[in-house]
């Protein structure tokens, strides 16, 4: 056992990677917002990640084997990040958190859907959204056809923010 961690309990050992405010966060960005650039996911978090706080947990997310990093081809200064196998598996456990925190946290409803989604889709669409992932940052086969799942989450998110405003609409307060 590496003397570094408290223990070797695996909800210990899990707390060590994701304890932290962040990892999750931009995990979570890279699934569900196909964000791959330091830019992107600097700019795109509506929690507000500062600049050193999201390179400190790019270099511990790919020091602990859940992202990989290569130069862009399509810029020579920037770089991709891309989620390995390790990170993808978190599929399951992030619709969990999501259908958990939907039922008990005061969320709203745009930014809950896709955990809605992804609660009435369950393991088969788990998979088919791990397999996208597989594709988009592994290079792996794509799925044989349809819109991808991060499609249809997409999808939900826009239709409950287009019926939010046609409702303020209809209703000024």
């Amino acid at each position: 056992m590496n003397t570094d961690h408290r223990s070797g309990c695996p909800i210990n050992l899990s707390l060590e990677v994701f304890g932290d405010r962040w990892s999750l966060i931009i995990l979570r960005d890279m699934i569900f917002g196909s964000r791959r650039h330091f830019r992107e996911l600097l700019n795109g978090s509506i929690e507000g990640i500062a600049s050193n706080i999201l390179a400190d947990r790019l270099k511990r997310l790919m020091e602990l084997g859940m992202l990989t990093k290569a130069d862009d081809p399509s810029h020579k200064q920037k770089a991709i990040y891309s989620l390995t196998e390790m990170a993808i598996s978190l599929v399951p456990i992030l619709a969990h958190l999501g259908a958990w925190g939907r039922v008990w946290l005061p969320v709203t409803e745009e930014l809950s859907i896709r955990a809605e989604l992804l609660e009435k889709g369950g393991p088969p669409m788990w998979e088919e959204f791990m397999d996208d992932l597989r594709h988009e940052h592994l290079g792996a086969p794509a799925r044989a056809s349809g819109p991808t799942v991060r499609a249809i989450l997409q999808a939900g998110y826009e239709a409950v923010v287009a019926r939010k405003a046609l409702g303020a609409v209809r209703d000024p307060a």
